[in-house]
């Protein structure tokens, strides 16, 4: 561990039981605890958690907090009319790069949760409070880092974490998908970032290591940040700083569906530069059919032109090496083209993400 890596509540817990642990955007992390291959196949056959307290959870309040979001994300919080709904969306520079990319929940017009990735949380902060000082917004910006959070996830998520935890088993414990409720000192969410049902939990950090260990006990097993890496990879999710980042337009990065131009009258940050820039290039998924693995920054031979992998790793679900690969606007899913590994390039196919959801294998 360096000396300026950051510690999250769980700390102790992990190196406990013999994690391995890494760096990760200045916060010391499990990137698994023993088989990296395990913990994800438990992940899409049974239940597997993490810990993800590095990110950020933020509290928006106050009576101008829906026109504030409004204009300070890509994606519309209009949307959300029913309380502890859920919205992903980029927030975006002036460029229409992506500053970073966050989930809201909405509890009121005046009552919103943001949660934010780690290696961004202090530009993020600092480019919202600029942004409430800009437009004289009546809200309030609090950080929780007085809370920690718990992501447990896969078909048997919610079976398991309802054992383990008792407000879970309260009428509004468990909420609907991609939604949140407020149970007791909880914020249970119905969200993830690994293409499995499951629950995002923020718990106070004075009652996180508790949790964790009736979540063991109740069959959950820990997982690292190497295992997360390879869900989020076969369930088609972008990672900040390696799919995207604020050079990088939402447009180009397989995230158009985040944005929402519907409301003329909307003037979100970026909306001008996107407007005048529309997309030229698309992420899309590649399968190796030549032996090697496939990372990230690896130039790809379209019949449109060259592109670049953004994230690769082998998938333990298909059992091949998989990419997202920022390609040319012409190419298509099903195309073959070549990527280049180590001076040789290679026989690879473009596919349509995600490559597996719910277990499944897609392609």
């Amino acid at each position: 561990m360096s000396t300026s890596s950051r510690q999250t509540p769980l700390h102790a817990a992990h190196v406990a039981a013999g994690a391995r642990m890494v760096d990760f955007a200045g916060w010391d992390m499990p990137v698994n605890y023993g088989s990296q291959i395990e913990e994800h196949h438990a992940v899409r056959r049974d239940a597997g958690m993490f810990d993800v307290s590095h990110m950020l959870s933020l509290d928006l309040a106050g009576p101008d907090a829906t026109i504030f979001l409004r204009g300070l994300l890509a994606n519309d919080v209009i949307k959300l009319t029913v309380p502890g709904k859920a919205l992903y969306s980029c927030m975006l520079n002036e460029h229409g790069g992506v500053i970073d990319d966050l989930i809201v929940y909405r509890f009121g017009p005046s009552d919103y949760r943001l949660v934010v990735n780690a290696g961004t949380a202090d530009k993020d902060v600092a480019w919202m409070r600029a942004r409430i000082a800009a437009t004289g917004a009546n809200v309030t910006l609090a950080g929780r880092r007085d809370l920690a959070i718990i992501a447990i996830q896969g078909p048997r998520a919610v079976e398991r974490a309802t054992a383990a935890i008792p407000e879970l088993s309260s009428a509004n414990g468990v909420p609907a998908p991609f939604s949140a409720a407020r149970v007791g000192d909880l914020l249970v969410a119905r969200t993830g970032y690994t293409g499995e049902d499951g629950l995002e939990i923020a718990v106070p950090a004075t009652r996180v290591e508790q949790m964790w260990n009736e979540l063991i006990a109740a069959g959950v097993k820990p997982c690292g940040l190497g295992a997360r890496d390879t869900l989020r990879l076969e369930a088609g999710m972008n990672l900040y700083g390696q799919d995207m980042d604020d050079t990088v337009s939402p447009l180009d990065a397989g995230l158009a569906w985040t944005v929402d131009f519907k409301d003329d009258s909307r003037d979100f940050v970026g909306r001008t530069a996107l407007e005048a820039n529309p997309a030229s290039r698309r992420l899309l998924g590649l399968i190796l059919e030549d032996k090697g693995v496939l990372r990230s920054h690896m130039k790809v031979f379209t019949a449109a032109g060259e592109g670049e992998t953004t994230s690769g790793s082998f998938s333990p679900t298909l059992e091949q090496s998989i990419a997202f690969a920022r390609v040319p606007l012409a190419t298509q899913p099903g195309e073959a083209v070549e990527v280049e590994i180590r001076g040789k390039r290679l026989k690879a196919r473009t596919v349509k993400l995600p490559f597996v959801r719910n277990g499944k294998p897609l392609i």
